[in-house]
């Protein structure tokens, strides 16, 4: 299962405290299409799935919209 959550618009650490959170209510497996315009997401996204042992799938940057695939530890 894949969720969408648009966190377009809000500046660090925003986008990522909504995407922790999001997450906690998923099952391992499940699988979170974050998309952000906060530059600083290029960074924080990453480290967030290091630090928190999720997995980022895939990133992308479209013309400034940034989209991440985050798939949900165990």
């Amino acid at each position: 299962m894949t969720q969408d959550l648009d966190a377009i618009g809000l500046l660090c650490p925003l986008p990522v405290l909504k995407l922790r959170k999001r997450l906690k209510a998923l099952s391992p497996g499940d699988r979170i299409r974050l998309l952000a315009d906060d530059p600083a997401a290029i960074v924080d996204v990453p480290h967030f799935c290091n630090e928190s042992g999720h997995v980022l799938v895939e990133a992308s940057d479209q013309g400034g919209t940034l989209t991440f695939l985050v798939e949900k530890s165990a």
